[in-house]
């Protein structure tokens, strides 16, 4: 009775904190290009851009240096941590051997509701592909991958590509604006989960392979290529 009593005064929804908007408009930012590799992230200028405290703007930069998305130089302070080929490969080359064991695992594992809300996060991914925000395509991708990994059973490695998400944004980001690509990094990530549904973990495996193999050779082209013209 005490319970029906106080049903009202429940916080079913927590308004994001200044901290957290901060971290998000930054990190899309970085992930989109408008902050490119070495740019300066200067407090005050960060201040003014985004209305909020210097207290915000220097815990929003430690929580995205944790991300690595921002390193701190002894002369220039934060600034945008450098993507090049080599940082690349190495996240691809984790991101190949944890995603296609999540993957393969998924398809073997996943019950009926797994796959139900692997289907509910397939389908919001298809919404934030057409979607002009940054943001919601970020969400909606680590929603996708957080679900093939958790019904795996992988909780420990998904809690390390968790920890690269704002580094693999970033690749994802300059992947998906190329015009290289034979198959669309939407329609590689339909099949990743065509494949689980479908309980088919061999289909599920080579679906992740081809996906990141793609991916990781458009990366190396286009950062080598930014690398040779950068002054």
């Amino acid at each position: 009775m005490e319970n029906s009593q106080f049903a009202g005064l429940r916080i079913e929804y927590v308004p994001q904190t200044l901290r957290e908007i901060a971290i998000e408009r930054i990190r899309a930012a970085i992930v989109s290009g408008q902050f490119p590799s070495g740019h300066r992230l200067v407090e005050r200028t960060l201040v003014d851009q985004l209305g909020v405290s210097r207290s915000v703007i220097r815990e929003a930069i430690r929580y995205l240096e944790a991300e690595g998305l921002v390193e701190i130089l002894p002369r220039s302070g934060p600034v945008v941590a450098t993507l090049d080929w080599d940082r690349a490969r190495q996240i691809y080359d984790i991101r190949l051997r944890l995603e296609a064991a999540a993957a393969a695992d998924c398809a073997r594992l996943a019950d009926d509701a797994a796959r139900a809300r692997l289907t509910e996060a397939l389908n919001r991914l298809a919404e934030a592909f057409r979607s002009t925000d940054p943001q919601v395509l970020y969400d909606a991708t680590t929603r996708f991958y957080e679900e093939i990994f958790t019904s795996a059973g992988h909780q420990i490695a998904w809690e390390i590509v968790h920890r690269l998400n704002g580094r693999i944004s970033r690749l994802r980001a300059l992947t998906l604006a190329s015009t290289d690509r034979r198959v669309s990094g939407q329609a590689r990530m339909q099949r990743i989960a065509e494949a689980i549904l479908a309980r088919d973990p061999d289909a599920a495996s080579k679906a992740v392979e081809a996906h990141l193999t793609e991916a990781a050779g458009i990366a190396n082209r286009l950062l080598h290529s930014e690398q040779r013209t950068a002054p």
